[in-house]
């Protein structure tokens, strides 16, 4: 396949996706994107569970583009090519588009196996892929998660800029029983953007700049990283309580 396995987007609310597995697609193997270009507002109540996605070559196993009240749980992901296991992200791709609302957007039991890569240019991508973007970024609660020998990173912070200034901050975002292990160097072109457990991006592409905003994690673990955190910024914040 060249596009996403699944893809919800212009009000698709109260859905249910469960038991499917999804191999080698190109785009998105599970995704919402909460765009009313064609119509619909609120993209809410929508359960995926019990998924599993290996070899995605384009994207990521699992996006989540906006929406509120929404949740993944149950989900294997391993074997990302290019990209992140999950990407939550509030860009709008140039389409009318709702950000996340305040009712939470969660993910629960996920385990993230080798995943990640480089697109766009030289920039990398980790497990988790947090960016905040054109629209609001907030409500959003990782829970009980294993990125496992992640290519690059494990979680990855960053946000979109435009006119050389940057577009809303992540906020009200709570990561809690999570574990990076495994994120060593790459030793390969793009090594000096790898290894790092936790990284808040200072320069993810040019013309772009540091991640703004702050996240809360609680109860993480980490092992086998060359670098558990790397923050550099004066813009971000990285919360850790035991």
């Amino acid at each position: 396949m060249f596009a996403d396995g699944v893809n919800m987007t212009n009000g698709s609310t109260d859905n249910l996706v469960t038991n499917n597995d999804a191999r080698a697609t190109g785009d998105d193997s599970f995704a919402l994107f909460s765009a009313i270009d064609a119509g619909g507002a609120d993209e809410k109540n929508n359960v995926y569970e019990n998924l599993t996605s290996t070899l995605t070559w384009r994207a990521a196993g699992v996006a989540v583009y906006g929406g509120y009240d929404n949740t993944f749980r149950n989900i294997r992901i391993a074997d990302t090519l290019v990209y992140s296991g999950i990407t939550i992200s509030s860009l709008d791709f140039g389409y009318p588009m709702n950000g996340f609302g305040t009712g939470p957007t969660t993910f629960e039991n996920v385990t993230i196996e080798r995943a990640g890569g480089h697109f766009w240019g030289a920039q990398t991508f980790p497990g988790i892929w947090v960016f905040s973007a054109s629209k609001v970024f907030q409500g959003i609660r990782v829970n009980h998660v294993d990125i496992v020998d992640p290519t690059y990173s494990g979680v990855m912070f960053q946000t979109n800029y435009s006119g050389g200034q940057p577009q809303y901050p992540i906020k009200d975002t709570v990561f809690t029983d999570v574990s990076v292990t495994g994120a060593r160097r790459s030793g390969d072109a793009y090594d000096a953007k790898s290894g790092f457990g936790l990284w808040a991006n200072e320069m993810p592409e040019a013309g772009q700049g540091p991640a703004v905003g702050e996240v809360m994690f609680n109860g993480l673990r980490m092992s086998g990283n060359a670098v558990d955190v790397r923050n550099t910024t004066s813009t971000f914040k990285i919360n850790i309580n035991p």
